[in-house]
């Protein structure tokens, strides 16, 4: 029991004080301070282990992702057993979207665990998200696949999942887009280009031309968000259309 006592109890005062932060956090004592402390090395730091391999939370947050998307399947499953295997999987992009994870990481304050050389309101909205799945998979390593589950069952499922909420809200207007122009035969290009401007910050822009015609614009800091912008336009143009197909 000492030995244990021993590998449990942090080394140092900021130590102690992360411990007893992270404690209340996840509502068990850890095991292992150290899996948690990686979990919030942004790669800024550029620390290396005794092999030189990196030391950061990226590894971490492939882990969680692995493993999060595994205990929500789970969940749904049990939870909506009328569900097919469309809708849960529909169910599982929607609560997994890197848009909810960041929203879940900001609801935890992960943010003030963050060790980074970088501004931390530099690092981009992402990073909410990158460390909430980095902490899962802090957590399996941890305390397994039980201790996993029941942590995103009580801190995540529990608090902030709600089903019917989640059945009506649009998790990718482009992949609704593309899904309605492939049923309705209709010719569908996102024409993509940079477009930085005056500005020092690299912003991207987005054309949606629909059967040769340009029916909407986006524009954004990545491809990504200005396709989602154009394709969020052109879904409340042709909402009734989109719906009756969808």
């Amino acid at each position: 029991m000492k030995f244990i006592r021993k590998i449990i109890q942090p080394q140092n005062k900021k130590d102690e004080v992360f411990y007893g932060e992270l404690k209340n956090l996840l509502g068990f004592r850890p095991k292992n301070i150290d899996y948690y402390k990686t979990a919030f090395i942004h790669r800024s730091i550029k620390i290396l282990d005794k092999n030189g391999n990196p030391v950061n939370y990226e590894r971490l947050e492939f882990l969680g992702d692995a493993m999060l998307g595994s205990i929500i399947a789970a969940f749904l499953y049990k939870m909506v057993p009328e569900g097919n295997e469309g809708y849960l999987t529909q169910m599982r992009s929607k609560i997994v979207s890197r848009k909810q994870l960041n929203n879940l990481g900001k609801e935890l304050d992960l943010i003030r665990f963050v060790k980074s050389m970088i501004s931390k309101n530099r690092i981009g909205q992402n990073i909410y998200g990158n460390i909430f799945e980095a902490l899962i998979g802090a957590i399996y390593l941890d305390r397994g696949y039980k201790g996993c589950e029941k942590f995103i069952e009580t801190k995540v499922i529990d608090r902030f999942i709600d089903i019917p909420s989640l059945e009506n809200k649009i998790a990718s207007y482009k992949g609704l887009i593309i899904e309605w122009c492939q049923k309705t035969k209709k010719k569908l290009v996102f024409e993509t280009y940079e477009d930085s401007g005056n500005e020092t910050v690299r912003h991207y822009s987005v054309k949606l031309m629909i059967d040769g015609k340009v029916v909407s614009k986006g524009r954004a800091t990545s491809k990504k968000k200005a396709e989602e912008i154009a394709a969020r336009r052109i879904y409340f143009i042709y909402q009734e259309e989109i719906v009756e197909f969808s």
